[in-house]
C-alpha cells in the first residue's frame, strides 16, 4: 500500500531520495494519540521498506512539531493499557529505523514530542522553537525516552532541572546542552532538514549504517568496547564495493557512484 493512503493525520511523500512524514493533526497542536503513533509506524516502516529512500525526515505541521501526548486519551489509561497498547512502539521504531531520521522542529516539541524528537538520529530546530519535558505537571513522569536521552545527550544537572520543573526549554538553550543539532530561522528547519537528509543519502550506504551503529551502540558501553566496535566496523567496510569505488573516484578525482554493496 502507497505510504500517502494510510491515514489523514500522517501523511508522507518522497522528494528523490528522500522521505519526509509529516504530523498534520493542527488543531491539537499535532499531539500524539494511539492512531497518530499507529500511522507513524506505518509511514515509517512504508519507506524504510523502499530501496530508493535513504534517509527519512519527521515533521509537524501548521507550524508545530508535536506538543506533547493527548492528554484527554492518556487520562484514563492503566499500567496494563500501556503494555497492552505498545504505547511506546512509534519511538523504538523511530530509533531502530534502518535509514537515518532528522526531526525537523517548529513550534513545540514537548512531552512525547520532545521524545519523538530525541529518538531521530539528528534534530533540526527553529531558533523559537520550545522543547521540552513537562509530564510532571500532570502527576507523571517522561517515559518513552525523556529522562535518559536528555541525561545522556544534557547530562545529569540539566535533564534533572527541565524534567523536575517541566519548563520549556528554548531552542538556543538545546543546542547549547547538546540535544538540538543545528538551529535555523523560524519557518527552515524542513527545509534545512530536507537539504541535510539529500546530502546523507548521497553518500556510502553501507558507511552511513556503519556510523550510526557505531554510535548508537558505542553510547552505552565502557571505551574500550566502543573502539573495538568501532575499529570492527571500519575493517568490514573494506570489503564493500562502496569503499573501492569511493577512493577509486577520490584519486581520479570525479563523483563516486554509490551502490550500497
Amino acid at each position: 500500500m502507497n505510504a500517502e493512503t494510510l491515514c489523514p493525520v500522517v501523511r508522507s511523500e518522497r522528494r528523490g531520495r528522500v522521505g519526509i512524514v509529516t504530523i498534520d493533526r493542527p488543531e491539537r497542536r499535532n499531539a500524539l494519540n494511539l492512531q497518530v503513533k499507529h500511522d507513524l509506524v506505518e509511514h515509517l516502516e512504508a519507506l524504510a521498506s523502499d530501496d530508493a529512500i535513504a534517509a527519512v525526515v519527521l515533521t509537524g505541521s501548521e507550524g508545530y512539531f508535536v506538543a506533547g501526548t493527548d492528554i484527554g486519551e492518556m487520562s484514563t489509561m492503566r499500567p496494563n493499557d500501556h503494555v497492552r497498547l505498545d504505547t511506546d512502539r512509534v519511538f523504538h521504531v523511530v530509533r531502530q529505523l534502518s535509514k537515518p531520521v532528522i526531526a525537523a522542529v517548529e513550534g513545540y516539541a514537548l512531552g512525547g514530542g520532545c521524545e519523538l524528537a530525541l529518538a531521530c538520529d539528528i534534530i533540526i530546530a527553529a531558533e523559537d522553537a520550545k522543547f521540552g519535558q513537562p509530564e510532571i505537571r500532570v502527576g507523571i513522569m517522561p517515559g518513552a525516552g525523556g529522562t535518559q536521552r536528555l541525561l545522556r545527550a544534557a547530562g545529569r544537572y540539566k535533564t534533572l532541572l527541565w524534567s523536575l520543573t517541566g519548563d520549556m526549554i528554548p531552542a538556543g538553550d538545546a543546542y547549547m546542552a547538546n540535544v538540538v543539532s543545528e538551529l535555523v530561522p523560524t519557518g527552515q528547519a524542513l527545509a534545512r532538514a530536507i537539504e541535510l537528509a539529500g546530502q546523507i543519502a548521497a553518500m556510502p550506504p553501507l558507511a552511513v549504517q556503519s556510523i550510526r551503529d557505531a554510535v548508537r551502540l558505542g553510547a552505552d558501553v565502557p571505551m574500550d568496547t566502543a573502539l573495538a566496535l568501532e575499529r570492527r566496523y571500519f575493517e568490514r567496510l573494506f570489503d564493500s564495493e562502496d569503499q573501492k569505488e569511493g577512493m577509486r573516484a577520490f584519486l581520479e578525482k570525479r563523483t563516486p557512484l554509490y551502490e550500497g554493496r
